[in-house]
């Protein structure tokens, strides 16, 4: 019996709801009991210092010099209050997740005696190494001064981990030369970008807002299985993702798993790190079963982006870090399993005005929504235009696999807008008029039931980017990735196209924008939006984005259909690129970027090769030549008691031969990837990515078709790897 047998044999001794008495309250009381919020400020700090700080999180202002002591005594006292020993500027790199050097608050008083100690400067700026994050050519090895710096618009947090609580300062992290190092300073700064020209159309269409900023949901999709059977992958220990797995007999095919009963063990971790959560502030609402087995989904409510984002991080951590208490592994890994669905993070974007005012529902200002079929427009141009680019920023290895199958979105970036929506806008392209934009119907079931409203627009599941009534949800972002980069993108995008259509119409009212009448504006808005609309019809699509013939149909609308990652990553060095980040990132940041991306994706899949070569040589061949070698004496032993003719003709004497055929299907495959790989390996860092996504991917699938094969053929008690099977629904 193997490691395996005996894993899963001891699996139904275990208790395995031994923590759900861990559960702690989750409700209004509890939430953000862990994070330095507004309330505190106001009870803790000066009129004027609170006010500081509520201007600084929202953009408006600097957090004063002198007044960054009184603060730092003030987060101190709360830290220490419920126990923090260390301080942490806790940053975002460009390794796709976040960094932390932890401090202890302890300083010397006396020779012989220490204090806690925090003061303004170590609050506002803190100096990690830089040396050895990556830069992407900006910085040598050797020059390795960075910056990190306190960022007011996120909340200041309390990390519980082992036995030890560290008090978190989000930060922003830069090089001693001033060149961007993180990913958090081009989210801000697209911010500011999307804000001034949001305000410039809420100025012309006459709402008053002090700011607008974009609002994000992101819906994190991932796995859990047992911690036990995962241990025993090595390559969902180093991967997070199976390289070799014959499917199971069930899979998903009844859609029995979605919206399903959640199992006992499952919901005890649920509630587990959800609790958790909310002590930190994270809003989240929604959980359910996903359509995989062993998939599920955890949503939480609208946020801020840049506090959306970095809640997405510690939410990542927490459900990671929860799983283990429970002897459960998350998985976050867009594609863990072949054959079924992958995991996304749907990123759900809109732009609000700090009154609130969602500027993409078209009800919110029933009587005026002119901003909002001109921020339509904008947007579908800016998808239209930047197409590539907003298939680079979902790109990596990992995503690869997930885009185009099972319920992901395919690499062919379109819109998805809903019958009515695009009626309103042909109106417009055909009559340089609109009607207003239909209020919702009812249902009626024929039952006596509650009045049931029905939405404007379907909702498109195969759409890359879909209106879902008053929001975008662009699917194609995986789910271990960081949404930082694809909103950046997004908001800049959006931004340029904005300011685009604004210059022609305040062209169109000859500089007389403010003594403008109502159709006097119409008038100017109108023939931008024909003229803009008829330009990028081509990214509108309302059918099945998994169809033959849309690929037909997109090629001919001339929209890229980008496939693998690092063909993507090359439009980031493209001069209409470099344009619209040119207040972001420079060129050189921006080609950074491009080196650290294609870089990535090398050493992913190289990781994998070299990972599937190893499983394939120390687990895989030994169990099959075993299994043969088994068959071949049993196999003898019925030749010597028939005649030899006799046993040639057999199906025993044809299966043997198929076996052996089938290891040395497999040890070809494997020699070819490893030659393959070697020689990749010797490429400039460019050829290296392509090569990998081009022709050392195939080699890889090649290889794990025959290992594949070889599972459903080996005797079960000598297969060393947990099966699919044991996976997915042994939990």
């Amino acid at each position: 019996m193997n490691i395996r047998s005996t894993i899963l044999k001891d699996m139904g001794k275990e208790n395995r709801l031994a923590y759900q008495s861990d559960i702690r309250p989750m409700n209004s009381e509890t939430f953000g009991k862990y994070i330095f919020s507004r309330e505190l400020m106001q009870k803790m700090l000066p009129r004027d210092i609170y006010k500081n700080i509520l201007n600084a999180m929202s953009g408006r202002e600097k957090i004063k010099p002198e007044y960054a002591d009184t603060i730092a005594v003030a987060i101190k006292e709360w830290a220490l209050s419920h126990g923090a020993t260390h301080y942490s500027h806790w940053f975002q790199p460009l390794t796709g997740a976040s960094a932390e050097k932890h401090d202890a608050f302890i300083d010397w008083n006396t020779p012989d005696k220490v204090i806690e100690k925090f003061n303004g400067k170590q609050l506002l700026q803190g100096e990690p190494d830089a040396s050895s994050f990556p830069s992407g050519g900006l910085r040598s090895t050797y020059e390795a001064r960075g910056y990190t710096g306190w960022d007011p618009a996120s909340p200041i947090f309390l990390w519980k981990a082992g036995d030890g609580i560290t008090l978190c300062i989000p930060s922003v992290f830069f090089s001693w030369t001033g060149d961007v190092l993180d990913s958090k300073i081009p989210l801000l700064r697209s911010d500011r970008t999307i804000d001034q020209a949001a305000l410039r159309l809420l100025k012309l269409t006459g709402i008053s807002a002090h700011y607008v900023f974009s609002n994000l949901g992101l819906e994190q999709e991932y796995f859990v299985i047992d911690r036990a059977l995962r241990n025993l992958r090595p390559d969902l220990v180093l991967l997070g993702k199976t390289v070799f797995g014959a499917p199971s007999p069930k899979g998903q095919e009844l859609q029995d798993h979605y919206f399903g009963a959640v199992k006992d063990r499952i919901l005890a971790f649920m509630q587990a790190f959800e609790t958790s959560a909310i002590e930190l502030g994270i809003p989240v609402k929604t959980r359910h079963n996903e359509v995989a087995p062993a998939q599920h989904e955890v949503a939480p409510v609208f946020e801020k982006a840049t506090a959306a984002i970095d809640h997405n991080i510690l939410l990542m951590e927490l459900m990671r870090q929860t799983a283990q208490k429970h002897g459960l592994a998350c998985l976050l890994h867009e594609k863990p399993f072949a054959g079924i669905n992958g995991s996304g993070k749907h990123c759900n974007w809109s732009l609000s005005t700090d009154d609130g005012l969602n500027l993409l529902d078209p009800t919110d200002v029933p009587h005026n929504n002119l901003h909002f079929l001109i921020l339509l427009t904008a947007i579908l141009h800016a998808v239209y235009q930047h197409s590539a680019l907003l298939r680079a920023s979902i790109g990596s290895a990992s995503n690869d696999y997930r885009l185009g199958g099972h319920e992901a979105p395919p690499a062919i970036v379109s819109v998805y807008l809903g019958q009515a929506l695009e009626s309103l806008l042909e109106e417009i392209e055909n009559k340089g008029s609109s009607s207003s934009v239909a209020s919702k119907v009812r249902y009626d079931l024929g039952l006596e039931l509650p009045d049931l409203s029905k939405d404007n627009t379907d909702r498109n599941r195969t759409s890359p980017f879909a209106f879902t009534g008053n929001k975008f949800e662009f699917r194609a972002l995986g789910s271990s990735a960081n949404p930082a980069f694809a909103v950046t993108v997004l908001n800049l995008i959006v931004a340029e196209s904005l300011n685009m259509l604004l210059d022609e119409i305040e062209a169109n009212l000859n500089g007389d924008a403010l003594q403008r009448s109502p159709e006097r504006l119409t008038q100017a808005v109108m023939p931008v939006l024909q003229k803009y609309l008829k330009l990028s019809k081509g990214i509108r699509f309302m059918g099945d984005n998994y169809s033959e013939a849309w690929l037909k149909e997109a090629q001919k609308r001339g929209l890229p259909n980008i496939k693998r990652s690092p063909e993507a990553f090359l439009i980031l060095s493209n001069p209409k690129t470099v344009k619209v980040f040119e207040k972001t990132l420079t060129e050189q940041e921006l080609k950074s970027r491009q080196d650290i991306l294609l870089e990535h994706y090398t050493h992913h899949m190289n990781i994998e090769a070299n990972l599937i070569l190893e499983l394939f040589k120390t687990q895989i061949l030994p169990a099959a030549i075993e299994y043969q070698t088994h068959l071949a004496t049993s196999f003898l032993q019925i030749k010597d008691a028939l005649a030899p003719h006799q046993f040639h003709s057999t199906k025993q004497a044809a299966y043997l031969k198929h076996f052996n055929d089938a290891i040395e299907e497999a040890m070809r495959k494997a020699d070819e990837l490893e030659k393959e790989k070697k020689e990749a390996l010797s490429l400039p860092n460019t050829e290296k990515a392509l090569r990998f996504s081009e022709q050392i991917s195939h080699k890889m699938e090649g290889l794990r078709e025959a290992v594949d094969r070889l599972e459903t053929l080996v005797d079960d008690q000598l297969w060393p790897l947990p099966k699919y099977r044991e996976l997915l629904f042994m939990v």
